[in-house]
Formats: C-alpha cells, structure tokens, sequence
C-alpha cells in the first residue's frame, strides 16, 4: 500500500505521521509538496496538524485552494482514502471533502492537552481498529476545533452513522456542555467525522502523536492499524 503525506507553508506535524504511518505499514510514506498537482499512485493520501499558511485568513481556507488539493478531490471522488487531522481536518471541510466547519474554541483559547474519544462505529477503515465503544486518549493541539454544522446536517451525520469519534471522559462518558469533557465546545460532542462513503476522515485530536510506548503510549496506533488491515496490508 503507497501513501502519502501533503505538506503545505506551515504543516508542523508531518513527521509524526511519518511515524505513525510507518510503524503500522513497514513502508515510510511520500511527501507530498503542496504545489504539485498530483497524488496519483497512492491508496492513502494524509493531511497533517499545523498552521497551514499561517492560518492568516482562516484555519486551513488558504490551503484548500493549492494545486493539489485539486488532485486531493478527484482522488476522493474516485473512492481513495483520505485522512486528515487537526489542521487537515479543517482543510477537509474548507475544500467541502466533509460537511461542517471548526470554529474558535468555546473558550477562547488554544488547548494543548490531553483528552479523550469514543469509537462510534466500526464500519470505517478508520475505526476499524477499535470496538464500537472503545475509549482511547489522544492529545489536542488546536484554537480552532469547535466542530459546527446545521441541525440538519448534524442529524444526517447521526443518521447515517458518520460521526467517528466524540469526546468524552476516561470512563466514555459524553457531555456536550461539560467543558471538562467536551472542551472545544464542538457540536453533539462530535470530535471526527466521515465522508458518505466513508473514505475520507477528519478529526482534531492528534492519535499520531500516540503510536509507540517510548513517547507515552500507542492509544492512537490502531486508527493506523485499521486503515492498513482494511486495505488489506
């Protein structure tokens, strides 16, 4: 299986998902540069956490008009595997890939700390790793991660089952309004959501930063486990 990482002016997290992606693979994926025009080849295609072009007009707007976000779509709309976290995340929903954007946190501040998410589902290469109601810790680096969509669109969300991952705390409770719990102030909780195919998954917690026990843990290791076992590797 080939993947690869975009990178775009900005982009900080893109080795630890090199990391990430080679541990649960064996294979060290591309790099992919922000101004070429194609990701053809690849079965996996990851936009990483960072502060793509500054965030100097909004979280991730800027980055989803580069040239390869071009190619990003048509590979998506061919059915090709697309993961973005944190800053890829909200260039995910700022290229409409999925639905909903992420707006300030609730409290107005950038949040650097751990937390906790609830395994939705597991019919997803992206959840597949887990057991529905499984519970695991990732860290949080983000100021922009209040996950937002109309009504109607978050009941689709429900509906359909394409809400991944939901904050919560240690013992997988979920409160919307408990700060502790659900600190962003996203929407119903939601922490990551899927495509209608269900290929193409954004959330804002960073489960890359979890794969191996020599930096704290490997709590986030099976969300790359279960993308590798899906496509068959």
């Amino acid at each position: 299986m080939k993947t690869g990482i975009v990178v775009f002016p900005g982009t900080n997290r893109e080795r630890d998902m090199v990391q990430a992606l080679t541990l649960a693979s064996g294979q060290a994926p591309q790099m992919l540069w922000h101004q070429q025009d194609s990701v053809d080849g690849l079965d996996l295609v990851v936009l990483p956490g960072g502060f793509s072009f500054g965030d100097y007009l909004r979280s991730g707007a800027m980055a989803a008009h580069s040239p390869i976000m071009n190619a990003v779509r048509a590979f998506a709309q061919k059915g090709g595997y697309v993961l973005g976290v944190c800053n890829g995340f909200q260039i995910l929903t700022e290229s409409q890939l999925l639905p909903g954007a992420l707006l300030r946190n609730a409290g107005m501040r950038f949040l650097s700390q751990d937390c906790h998410l609830k395994v939705e589902g597991r019919d997803s290469a992206f959840t597949a790793g887990w057991q529905t109601g499984d519970v695991f810790r990732a860290p949080m680096a983000h100021g922009d991660g209040n996950y937002t969509a109309a009504p109607d669109v978050l009941d689709r969300l429900e509906g359909e089952g394409r809400v991944a991952f939901r904050y919560c705390n240690a013992d997988g409770v979920v409160s919307d309004d408990d700060t502790r719990i659900n600190m962003n102030g996203s929407a119903r909780s939601i922490a990551g959501v899927l495509s209608e195919n269900r290929r193409v998954c954004g959330l804002m917690p960073h489960p890359e930063n979890l794969t191996d026990e020599a930096v704290g843990g490997t709590d986030g290791l099976p969300l790359f486990k279960g993308i590798m076992e899906a496509m068959g590797v």
